[in-house]
This record gives structure tokens, C-alpha cells and sequence, in this order.
């Protein structure tokens, strides 16, 4: 492993999925590394020529975030993986389910990013990865939330690499398709029968279950991140694998009018 950055990694989304195994990579590649997530008590471990430590945190929580960063002096790379999905109709969707799913995937980087900015800009140097999804491109039926959540964090994570060019801190976005993790089981969906939306939804849901389980591995995505790590000048986005990659490509130069016909096929199977 090529790590121009540094040793010292925060990692969220830690404990489980992608996050999971990119805290334990990099850690194993000799790196000291802080993972943050849910579900696990305080702990530090030796992997490899490294370690990890992990740390219970909800990343919504600002004031246990403030309790956090008062022991972090440097973080060198950030690697932020929290985040969940929410699927069901845009009409009758709850707006609380809404909100938890930006205060999470959106609100939750902001949480971070405003504590690991000032630290890689007095450092002046720096590198922020955020994985974002391929849904942050295209507008996914029944999970239109989820998807929302991922252009802003699109749009958000793009101005920071603007902003932060002179400061040396650089910034890029992770772009998954159907990965096979625990992402799947942990999706909340809201689909009460008699609503209009009922059996499409049904069969929405299960279609992006299939293709989910069926999908690629999270080394796969940790393998990209890896990647990003060695390299000097990091591309603003990189979707993970050729075949979301020609899908990106295609999305730039296709109608829109025909990118939402394709999209309607595949998930409002009427």
C-alpha cells in the first residue's frame, strides 16, 4: 500500500460493512488508526504493523463528536462511511424518515468534516474520502431519500475541494453500485399496505435486495480506496468497478428523458 497522506486515519462507519473492513485494512497496512461507528464498546487492538481503536459514536451527536475530537491532535486521511438507506414512496413518505436519513448521510459528514477540516488545514496537508454511491448520480425510484442524501453529499464534499486547493487538502468520492453488505438488511423501509404504491414497492425493494446480495464485495470498494490513498492528485468522483463506470459515463452522455425510462424499467415494475 502507497499512502501519501499519512498515518494516522479516522475512520467512520467503523464497525460494520464497508467501514468495518477499511478501518481493519488499514490498519493491517501499518497505519494508527480511529474508527468511529455503533454497536461496539470501547476497544484497541494491534492488526498487523498497526492498530485500531474504536470508539462508540453516533455521528449525529455533536456534543459526543466534541468529546471525540478533544483527544484527536492530527488525522492525516479521512474515511467516512456511516450511513444507511431508507426506500419507499416519495408521496407518503414520513418526513421524519427523511430527516434521519440526511441527518445521518449528509448531517453526519458535515458533523465530521467541521472537526477534521481545521486539523488538516493547520496541518496543511490533508485527504478526505467519502463514500457516496452511484444513487448520487441517478434519482433511485422508491429510494428517493437515500438518493437525495447522496447528491448533496456529492455536492458538498466537491465545494470542500475547492475550497481547500490552497491548503493542500484534497477530497474524493467513492461511487458504489450493488455492494453486498450488511447495507441490505439494515435498510428501513416504509410501505403500509393500502397505500397506492403497495405491491410496486414490494417488488422494488425486493429487486434492490437481489441485486445487492448479488453484488460486489466491500474489498472490492476498500480496494478503490486504497487506491485513492497513493495517489497524489485524487479524481473528484470514482465509481467502483467497470461496469458502474460505463454506467457513469453513459449518464453524461445519454438523455436524461431515456436515463429515466432504463431507471423505470428496472425499479417500478408495474
Amino acid at each position: 500500500m502507497e499512502n501519501l497522506y499519512g498515518k494516522n486515519i479516522f475512520v467512520s462507519g467503523a464497525t460494520s460493512g464497508i467501514g468495518k473492513l477499511c478501518a481493519e485494512t488499514l490498519a493491517k497496512e501499518g497505519n494508527n488508526v480511529i474508527g468511529v461507528g455503533l454497536g461496539e464498546d470501547e476497544n484497541t487492538r494491534k492488526l498487523g504493523k498497526g492498530t485500531l481503536h474504536i470508539i462508540p459514536l453516533d455521528v449525529t451527536n455533536i456534543d459526543d463528536i466534541e468529546k471525540v475530537f478533544d483527544n484527536i491532535k492530527s488525522v492525516d486521511i479521512a474515511v467516512l462511511c456511516a450511513g444507511f438507506g431508507i426506500a419507499g414512496p416519495a408521496e407518503i413518505m414520513p418526513n421524519e424518515y427523511a430527516r434521519k436519513q440526511m441527518d445521518v448521510n449528509y448531517f453526519g459528514v458535515l458533523n465530521l468534516c467541521n472537526k477534521i477540516l481545521p486539523i488538516m488545514r493547520q496541518q496543511k496537508r490533508g485527504l478526505v474520502i467519502a463514500i457516496s454511491s452511484v444513487a448520487g448520480r441517478v434519482p433511485i425510484p422508491m429510494q428517493c431519500h437515500y438518493s437525495s442524501s447522496k447528491y448533496a453529499l456529492e455536492a458538498y464534499l466537491e465545494s470542500v475541494r475547492i475550497e481547500m486547493k490552497n491548503f493542500n487538502v484534497k477530497t474524493c468520492l467513492i461511487e458504489p453500485g450493488d455492494t453486498k453488505t450488511g447495507f441490505t438488511s439494515a435498510r428501513k423501509t416504509y410501505n403500509p399496505e393500502g397505500n397506492p404504491y403497495y405491491e410496486v414497492c414490494k417488488k422494488s425493494v425486493k429487486r434492490m435486495e437481489h441485486d445487492e446480495q448479488h453484488g460486489k464485495t466491500p474489498e472490492s470498494v476498500v480496494d478503490v480506496i486504497i487506491k485513492v490513498i497513493g495517489k497524489k492528485n485524487p479524481p473528484v468522483r470514482i465509481a467502483v468497478g467497470f461496469s458502474y463506470k460505463f454506467a457513469c459515463f453513459l449518464i453524461k452522455i445519454l438523455p436524461s428523458k431515456f436515463i429515466d425510462y432504463i431507471l423505470g424499467k428496472i425499479y417500478m415494475p408495474y
